[in-house]
């Protein structure tokens, strides 16, 4: 029987109203690294989604990349996430923190004492970024060494435990876009000779030993994992074979018993058939709809079995009700891309609805 996109779906222990999922969005609301009650607001507005995976959070001082990016590092981060937990819980809703260590896109100006980017080997990413002192080009990160990586991996499981305690129902870590994780899987950035890098065992090495740590901190039903083969953003190159890379990755990954497997699809269907048949748990699907946000029309790829639970992204900014506007047809508002990255709640939390009624679902 085919599945329905409004259906309740059971997923990590939790019954998820819909299969509906916010996709973690970077929005800079964040001064300091610390989460505001804005974006309590924020999230708990977007609390019809069956699952929200949050912003790319930090879990470590070194592992931010961008201005004013929340973490998970810190007593004060943990409180005040419990804020916004709570806020999502109190609406009904289901929230996972994407953990992001961005690896070797960022800048020494977003991180304190000294610090500089890191990376699995000295290779600078081409182009720039914003930062408080305005755009700056990447600069070549710090390799890292034996024990800065086995460092780097307590620090995601740290961070696992502080999302829990936290009120978070679960991590997803963030192996995708060209950060921390996706830059050991790819030769173009991992051009290690030691057991983190080489042959494909070595290069997915790191991406399963952070699934495992996170898994034996908090239990692998609370942890899933972000892949994007074929990506381009921030100057990743994955090898042209994508089975070559990521069939051995999932076979590792599969092993944990993990909650999910988030797809960000760049790289054509057919790979994402032959993921989707290699993984025995969930499958989200981040679907490539090219230049458009992804819509309506995609809510076909739950009901045809491509993917068990669908993660939309833009569309949720300008609508914060968007699974009752998917499930009864009505219109999309059209959000003010100019306002993704603006301070204060400027198009964050005060975007005007359209007005529902919600009999006839259409606006009144």
């Amino acid at each position: 029987m085919p599945a329905n996109a409004f259906e309740p779906y059971q997923f990590a222990g939790k019954t998820l109203k819909n299969r509906i999922v916010m996709a973690p969005m970077t929005r800079s609301r964040a001064p300091g690294g610390t989460p505001t009650r804005s974006m309590a607001t924020y999230y708990a507005q977007r609390a019809a989604a069956g699952l929200i995976i949050t912003e790319g959070t930090q879990p470590s001082v070194q592992g931010q990349g961008y201005t004013d990016t929340p973490g998970l590092h810190s007593p004060e981060q943990v409180n005040a996430w419990r804020t916004v937990t709570d806020a999502v819980h109190a609406e009904g809703g289901v929230i996972f923190a994407q953990l992001m260590h961005s690896g070797r896109i960022g800048h020494p100006d977003l991180l304190p004492d000294g610090l500089v980017p890191v990376a699995p080997s000295p290779v600078r990413a081409e182009g720039q970024l914003f930062t408080h002192t305005g755009m700056q080009d990447f600069v070549v990160p710090k390799e890292l060494t034996e024990n800065d990586i086995l460092a780097t991996i307590q620090d995601f499981a740290s961070a696992a435990r502080n999302a829990v305690a936290a009120g978070f129902d679960g991590i997803e870590l963030h192996g995708a876009n060209g950060y921390l994780i996706h830059q050991f899987l790819s030769t173009h950035t991992n051009r290690r000779e030691d057991r983190w890098g080489g042959s494909v065992e070595g290069r997915i090495r790191f991406a399963v030993e952070v699934a495992r740590a996170a898994s034996e901190a908090i239990g692998a039903d609370r942890v899933g994992i972000r892949i994007s083969p074929g990506a381009v953003v921030n100057d990743i190159h994955d090898d042209p074979d994508h089975d070559a890379t990521f069939m051995p990755l999932l076979r590792e990954l599969s092993a944990l018993d993990l909650a999910y497997l988030h797809l960000a699809e760049r790289a054509g269907r057919d790979l994402t058939k032959r993921l989707r048949a290699a993984w025995p748990n969930t499958l989200i699907l981040n679907p490539d709809t090219g230049s458009t946000p992804t819509g309506p029309a995609e809510l076909q790829l739950i009901e045809d079995g491509t993917t068990d639970l669908l993660a939309f992204g833009a569309h949720f900014i300008a609508n914060p009700d968007l699974p009752h506007r998917l499930a009864t047809g009505a219109p999309l508002a059209q959000g003010d891309r100019r306002t993704f990255f603006s301070g204060g709640d400027d198009g964050y939390i005060d975007y005007p609805p359209l007005p529902l009624n919600d009999e006839a679902g259409v606006p009144s």
